[in-house]
């Protein structure tokens, strides 16, 4: 498999994970956002931590990459709390889907910031698949503007945040750069929630609890699919949030998606199918092209 593929494959099992924190999110019910932002991340910092001490790496990273980690966590965090916000407000599917905006402008954030230039035919599949979200978005768009304003603001946080992924790339392993970033998070939302906490059931803890679990794996997919391939060539799959959402809003919220939907999902993965179609082409021209060289300079 080509480390394309393999980015692709993260994404995919990233985007579940996401979503299904999300679910758990929701399911949580009417409590502060920033304490089930807090729970989420103490729960991943927990469990990246138990793998950063097995392989016995730095706790907080190389000293040289400081800057760096701060800028990811920071950014990761603003991110976190506003999805939140969205998602406690909003119904889920659009709360997700505004937040997956971000690969979009992770797209743009790498042209200008690392200077990946995208080919045309991926531009051209973004932008489609951009569009394929606003099918989804616009029949439920209404009165309340300011939680979808936070909602487009947490991806431009998250795509910042992923464009700094990128530039880490393999300078500190994954699971430590995961922990930083829930640990920060979790050290930076700990007064607020102390402040704003109000009591948990069994029920609401383990739907927290399961929420962190599983924004764990969504982190170390969406960690280690940017080391693999640039997210011009990539980022389109974390689109697939889309089908997990809408599933999880039929199975757990009874809430159907509309024909707009509908369209929605089949523009999106049309665009992503066609995508995978054409960097499997290019993957075969370079082998191709490698076997001649081989070739010709054994001869």
């Amino acid at each position: 498999m080509s480390d394309r593929n393999k980015g692709i494959l993260l994404l995919l099992i990233s985007a579940l994970g996401f979503s299904m924190m999300g679910a758990f999110v929701k399911l949580s019910g009417d409590l502060p956002t920033v304490q089930k932002a807090f729970f989420r991340n103490i729960v991943a910092a927990a469990i990246t931590l138990g793998f950063v001490l097995k392989h016995k790496d730095r706790i907080f990273g190389k000293r040289e990459n400081q800057k760096l980690l701060l800028s990811r966590s920071s950014l990761g965090a603003v991110g976190i709390v506003m999805n939140f916000y969205a998602i406690d407000h909003l119904v889920l599917s659009d709360a997700e889907m505004l937040n997956k905006l971000s690969p979009f402008i992770l797209i743009i954030f790498s042209g200008i910031f690392l200077k990946e230039h995208a080919r045309k035919y991926q531009i051209v599949s973004i932008i489609i698949a951009f569009l394929g979200t606003l099918f989804i978005i616009q029949p439920e768009f209404s009165v309340q503007v300011l939680p979808y304003i936070i909602g487009v603001l947490g991806a431009v946080f998250a795509a910042g945040a992923y464009t700094m992924l990128r530039v880490l790339g393999n300078k500190e392993k994954h699971y430590t750069v995961v922990f930083y970033f829930s640990f920060f998070t979790t050290v930076l939302l700990l007064p607020f929630t102390i402040f704003f906490y109000e009591p948990m059931s069994v029920q609401q803890w383990i739907f927290l609890l399961l929420a962190g679990a599983f924004a764990t794996v969504g982190q170390f997919g969406v960690t280690l699919a940017y080391k693999f391939a640039p997210a011009s060539e990539i980022s389109i799959f974390f689109y697939s949030t889309v089908v997990y959402s809408a599933l999880l809003s039929i199975v757990l919220f009874g809430q159907i998606p509309t024909l707009w939907s509908v369209i929605g999902y089949v523009i999106i993965f049309s665009a992503s199918f066609y995508m995978f179609l054409k960097n499997n082409h290019i993957d075969k021209k370079q082998l191709a092209r490698q076997e001649e060289k081989k070739a010709f300079r054994s001869s």
